[in-house]
């Protein structure tokens, strides 16, 4: 259709057109409406290629549903009814998937946080088993039957023949070898403290 001619029909005769499947009609519709159409979207959504994708879907979506539009009612009114909607759709796609980005970065966060307790928990272990097996015989003995294996003094006492001060003395300078030997800062020490007196 040439140009000139087209300024003489309405917006209804566009929309009829329109919904005859007329695509120079479209065209016409979108040059009428999309510069209003993105400055309200503009204000909605505040970035320029938000907006402009914005109002390209909402075009097409215009095109597709073209069979429904009711060419008497504001046309205006209903662009800007669907754009509005596209708007708030991108907001709440958003929110969910910020939502969900905040989701998965705690459940990053909270393996990485296990994962990181049990290799220090690990690391504190080997320490600590090292540190039993370099007492001597009889005191590595008394500490594995006492703190390891829970067995109480008298019950040790009377397996190695030996007096329950004998083995309260052997546990004291045990324990203080022990923590000698774990030089890793205190916080992790006290995992293993549970063993000791």
């Amino acid at each position: 259709m040439n140009k000139e001619h087209h300024k003489d029909f309405t917006a209804t005769q566009w929309l009829i057109k329109l919904i005859n499947n007329d695509h120079f009609a479209f065209q016409v519709l979108y040059d009428l409406y999309s510069t209003q159409l993105y400055s309200n979207l503009l204000r909605i959504v505040k970035d320029t290629d938000i907006a402009q994708d914005l109002l390209q879907l909402a075009f097409v979506k215009i095109w597709e549903k073209r069979h429904l539009i009711d060419p008497e009612k504001d046309f205006l009114a209903y662009l800007i009814q669907i754009t509005r909607n596209l708007a708030y759709d991108h907001f709440r796609k958003v929110a969910l998937d910020r939502k969900l980005e905040t989701h998965i970065l705690s459940l990053t966060n909270e393996a990485y946080s296990h994962i990181e307790e049990e290799l220090i928990y690990k690391e504190s272990n080997q320490l600590f088993l090292s540190a039993v097996a370099k007492l001597s015989p009889q005191r590595k003995q008394v500490f594995t039957l006492c703190k390891m294996e829970g067995k109480s003094y008298h019950e040790v006492s009377n397996m190695l023949n030996i007096s329950t001060s004998t083995i309260s003395d052997h546990l004291l300078k045990s324990n203080k070898f022990i923590r000698a030997q774990m030089s890793i800062p205190e916080v992790l020490v006290s995992i293993f403290l549970m063993f000791l007196c």
